[in-house]
C-alpha cells in the first residue's frame, strides 16, 4: 500500500506522544534519570524532536556520533504537541503553501515552532519516499516542551544499539521485532494544512 507522502507516524497512545533527541550523557543521562531537562539544557536554544526513530537513528548514526550517545525517547502530551503544529511554520518558503518569501518569513519570524519534512529512513538508514516530520521548537514552544509537555524521559541507547546489531548481523525481522510500534498519528481538520500543500499530501 502506497503511503502518505506527508503524515505523522509515532508511537502514541490516547492522551501521549512519544518523540525522540540525541544528547551527549551529561545532559542525556540526568533527563532519563530525573525525568525532566538539567540545568545544561537551554530553553532559550531551538530544540528538534522526531516522532520517528529511525530518522533518530539516522541523525545521530545510532548513538555513535559526537555529542549524541545518548538517545531519549520523550513522552509528551498531545496537547502540547498539537499546540505547537498549530503555530509553527515550514522551516522553508514553499510557494503553494506562502503568498509570497515575505509572508512566509514573517509567518517564521513570529512562529514558536517549525516543520521540516524529510525523507524517512528504512532499517539501512537510506530514504523512502515518504516524509518524516522533524518539529523544532524555540522560545515559548522550547519552554513549555521542558516545563509542561514531559510525561517521561526515557534513555533507549541500548535500544538503538541492539537494533543496530541485528542490522549489521543481517538480521532484519529481528531489527523490525526491536522497532518501536509507530502508527499513523490522528490528526484533526487543518492542524497540517499550513504544513503541506493539498498535491503533496
Amino acid at each position: 500500500m502506497a503511503q502518505t507522502k506527508h503524515r505523522i507516524r509515532a508511537l502514541h497512545s490516547d492522551s501521549t506522544i512519544t518523540v525522540y533527541q540525541a544528547y551527549p550523557p551529561a545532559i542525556g543521562l540526568p533527563a532519563a534519570r530525573e525525568g525532566r531537562f538539567p540545568a545544561l539544557w537551554k530553553r532559550d536554544r531551538m530544540t528538534w524532536v522526531k516522532p520517528s526513530f529511525l530518522w533518530m537513528m539516522y541523525r545521530c548514526g545510532w548513538g555513535a556520533k559526537e555529542g549524541q550517545e545518548t538517545v531519549l525517547a520523550v513522552e509528551i502530551g498531545r496537547e502540547g504537541f498539537e499546540w505547537a503544529l498549530e503555530r509553527s511554520c515550514l522551516s522553508h518558503y514553499d510557494p503553494g503553501l506562502h503568498p509570497d518569501r515575505a509572508a512566509w518569513k514573517r509567518r517564521l519570524r513570529d512562529s514558536p515552532a517549525r516543520v521540516q519534512w524529510d525523507p524517512e529512513r528504512d532499517l539501512h538508514l537510506r530514504p523512502l519516499p515518504h516524509r518524516s516530520l522533524q518539529l523544532g521548537l524555540s522560545g515559548e514552544a522550547a519552554h513549555r516542551y521542558a516545563d509542561e509537555w514531559l510525561v517521561s524521559v526515557t534513555d533507549v541507547t541500548s535500544l538503538a544499539h541492539a537494533v543496530h546489531a541485528r542490522v549489521r548481523e543481517g538480521d532484519l525481522d529481528a531489527a523490525r521485532a526491536l522497532l518501536p510500534e509507530e502508527r499513523p498519528y490522528p490528526v484533526g481538520p487543518g492542524l497540517l494544512s499550513h504544513l503541506s500543500a493539498p498535491a503533496a499530501r
